[in-house]
């Protein structure tokens, strides 16, 4: 009897211990990062191989996009190497590549740190995406709760909605609504004059966050656009001959950053809880443009890839157009994207304006 006894308590005991071990390891897991994981949202600049998977016009899973990603890969990322993203995460500690959620094996690590939904070609306007048949701002938030299952599926319930609720959102899309749906077709600038439209997208672009905030997002960045009209592809376009940069689209820019800011802004107050950022790249970005030597470059008007004028996505292939002999000098790998250099150089800038956020 009494060595019954003897055994039953050193049964609980190990029992507790047992316990004790998987709440100390539940806790160290959850104080291991603050940001367990990264989820992006947006077009071309984060997508990191999302539209190899579906039939699009906007691809560049081939060379010579990728040259200087790891083994020259052309993973479908539009640049000549890293994107935004994946620097992002990196100097997060949280892994040094986020992945495309479509059209790759994803592991189970892959899904506990993060994905991105991004689609090249896709804006906050719904005619943006249907334009190039991208993935929709709409469809990236339904492709999310198909993720958030497989993450129950792995991490069981209490650890996936802990992942759900610290992970940093990253949203970067707008560029595309403004210099291909409003300036380059006709569709939208009939309808709408340019304040009209820009209140029309950020009616959008707030739907979408309060949609992802329900979905359990808390900490979202949305970044805001560039000085779209000194893209190379713009100057090409609007420029005149001198290819200089376009004065209204960069004005355009500025009021649609300052529409979203406020409603950012708006948003953080009526949804408890909520950490959202608006991040202004506008500025760093056209420092960089108007300044090049302080930052290493040489070339700022053109691309990198062919003539630099206007390759882009398929245009810009091994077959009719040759590459810049050293990269490192120019700020734009073709006539839309940054150099794998130049976003390390302005998520690096950004991380340090918005340091309290990031860290």
């Amino acid at each position: 009897m009494k060595g019954a006894r003897t055994t039953l308590i050193s049964i609980c005991c190990m029992l507790i211990l047992l316990l004790e071990t998987s709440q100390a390891e539940e806790t160290q897991w959850q104080n291991k990062t603050r940001t367990p994981a990264i989820l992006v949202f947006g077009d071309s600049v984060v997508d990191p191989g999302n539209n190899n998977a579906i039939v699009t016009m906007v691809m560049c899973n081939f060379a010579p996009y990728g040259q200087d990603f790891i083994g020259g890969q052309a993973t479908g990322r539009f640049s000549n190497g890293k994107v935004p993203s994946d620097f992002t995460a990196s100097t997060l500690g949280i892994k040094q590549y986020v992945p495309a959620y479509l059209g790759t094996e994803l592991s189970a690590y892959d899904i506990l740190t993060g994905v991105s939904f991004a689609s090249g070609g896709s804006g906050y306007d719904p005619l943006t995406s249907e334009l190039v048949q991208a993935i929709s701002m709409t469809q990236q938030l339904n492709l999310f709760k198909e993720y958030k299952q497989k993450l129950k599926e792995i991490a069981g319930e209490k650890r996936a909605n802990a992942i759900i609720s610290k992970s940093l959102y990253s949203v970067i899309t707008g560029t595309d609504d403004l210099a291909n749906t409003y300036f380059t077709t006709p569709f939208r600038s009939v309808e709408y004059d340019l304040p009209s439209y820009i209140k029309f997208v950020v009616q959008h672009a707030s739907s979408f966050l309060q949609e992802l905030y329900h979905l359990g997002a808390r900490k979202v960045s949305i970044t805001g656009v560039s000085p779209i009209g000194c893209l190379p592809s713009q100057r090409t376009l609007a420029g005149g001959i001198e290819r200089e940069c376009v004065t209204r689209y960069n004005q355009a820019a500025l009021l649609f950053n300052s529409v979203l800011s406020k409603e950012v802004q708006r948003l953080n107050h009526t949804l408890p809880g909520s950490d959202f950022l608006f991040v202004d790249m506008y500025d760093i970005l056209l420092d960089m443009i108007q300044h090049p030597n302080a930052y290493g470059f040489e070339v700022v008007t053109r691309g990198c890839c062919g003539t630099g004028i206007f390759e882009v996505t398929m245009t810009c292939n091994t077959f009719t157009a040759t590459v810049c002999e050293d990269v490192s000098k120019y700020l734009f790998w073709d006539t839309y994207h940054p150099t794998e250099r130049a976003y390390s150089i302005l998520i690096q800038k950004l991380q340090t304006k918005y340091y309290p956020f990031f860290n």
